[in-house]
């Protein structure tokens, strides 16, 4: 087998996702044989750093040993059941856990399959516990400008990213979309989250809840605002009866600098969204967790209409929860967030030098994760794609948003491989 052969029998069967299938009669799709740590290697032997952890979601390493065990343990055990009626140990000890470690009050875990998913959990859980306690009414959703929170139809109408949304608008769910902070400025923080409250002011009887991506907005081409942002939120939130949802879909499990983004505000949603990381990058799982005070408007003696009747067939799958809980082990074994934040001082320093480049417009950081944001270049360019290009005969997966180049590695990634990783992203400009 080789990278041609494997190629041109993907192109007669598949359809890939985010992806212009005509592009690839002239952009080589690149078949990957095996991975290890934080390289990808192909069938012709060729190697690359991914600096995107495979859209975000690789924490560890590919094959990462002790992940590996856990999941070859529980595969001998039980690999799957039913969640209704049924329980196993793996999602129950998972679930003790995400109580523990995320912010104070957040009691109750549900599970779904993916982060679209879990989103389109919350938002349900949201209007149905304002409808359970007599505010039907209570029927629009809020998001930020500049937003992203999935694809599937819901989660894709609390989003505002045009590029995803705009194909589909007559079939998406009416929202309202309040301003995102402009900058990463305490002032910007405070001016946005007067925009939200003026909205409240006038609406919060039609408002079931605002969901945001903490600190950072991912596909959003990695926008970043302040901490106190949140703050501001949650107070406003508890002020007119509004849900706060937080889709930490993407910064959660240490991206920021702490394993949650919420935890840098001290604040705790109503919901927390969480997926991508949480199984280390191995099988799709996800979750939400809630309040107590949420959980108890569901809690009666039998009434289908207050009911949450929501499921998918995998929800909790016993597979997935091992790697999750042997992902929980790694950060709590090895002080990864310390470690992290040693890590993330170091990007900093490389990161000061692509500011001489005539073309970067920005540099911008939240802990694990670096942006360079580029200038003079319109969408036909497609300068992200040349990035992209120069990176693999480099090497280094860089997967750009378009003008925005980033760098989300694994963080297990040394000093000598940032090195590599980041120059060559600083070559790839520089050649632009």
């Amino acid at each position: 087998m080789n990278n041609l052969e494997l190629k041109n029998r993907d192109l007669d069967v598949l359809w890939h996702p985010c992806t212009q299938m005509k592009d690839h009669e002239t952009l080589p799709l690149i078949p990957i044989k095996k991975a290890h740590g934080i390289y990808l290697e192909d069938f012709d032997g060729n190697k690359y750093i991914d600096a995107i952890s495979s859209w975000w979601v690789n924490m560890f390493g590919h094959t990462n040993s002790y992940i590996n065990e856990k999941i070859k343990e529980q595969l001998d055990t039980l690999e799957h059941v039913i969640l209704a009626g049924f329980t196993h140990e793996q999602v129950v000890l998972l679930s003790e856990r995400l109580v523990k470690l995320t912010p104070d009050g957040l009691d109750k875990c549900f599970y779904s399959d993916n982060g679209s998913s879990a989103v389109e959990v919350a938002l349900k859980m949201s209007y149905h516990a304002h409808l359970n306690d007599g505010n039907g009414d209570k029927n629009i959703f809020v998001s930020l400008k500049n937003s992203y929170h999935g694809e599937t139809i819901g989660a894709l109408s609390v989003g505002d990213v045009e590029l995803y949304k705009d194909t589909y608008k007559p079939l998406l769910l009416k929202t309202i979309q309040t301003p995102v902070p402009k900058d990463m400025s305490l002032e910007a923080a405070k001016e946005a989250a007067c925009g939200f409250e003026e909205l409240c002011k006038q609406r919060a009887d039609e408002i079931s809840a605002i969901i945001l991506e903490p600190l950072v907005q991912g596909a959003g081409y990695m926008h970043m605002y302040h901490p106190h942002f949140l703050v501001l939120v949650r107070e406003i939130c508890s002020k007119y009866n509004v849900h706060l949802i937080a889709d930490e879909v993407m910064v959660g499990f240490g991206r920021t600098g702490e394993l949650f983004a919420c935890s840098l505000a001290k604040i705790t949603p109503d919901f927390i969204v969480l997926s991508k990381g949480l199984t280390g990058g191995y099988l799709p799982l996800s979750v939400v967790l809630t309040t107590n005070e949420i959980y108890a408007k569901f809690y009666c003696d039998y009434n289908e209409h207050k009911a949450f009747l929501h499921s998918h067939s995998y929800t909790g799958n016993a597979l997935a929860c091992a790697a999750a809980n042997a992902t929980l082990d790694i950060f709590e074994n090895e002080n990864i967030i310390e470690k992290n934040k040693e890590l993330s001082k170091y990007m900093s320093e490389k990161l000061q030098k692509f500011k001489k480049l005539k073309n970067v417009e920005s540099i911008r950081q939240t802990g694990m994760i670096c942006v360079v944001e580029l200038k003079g270049y319109k969408s036909e360019d497609r300068i992200g794609l040349k990035v992209y290009q120069y990176g693999l005969k480099n090497g280094v997966l860089l997967r750009p948003l378009g003008h925005i180049v980033y760098f989300m590695p694994p963080y297990i990634i040394t000093k000598d491989e940032i090195d590599i990783m980041m120059d060559t992203a600083f070559k790839a400009i520089e050649l632009l």
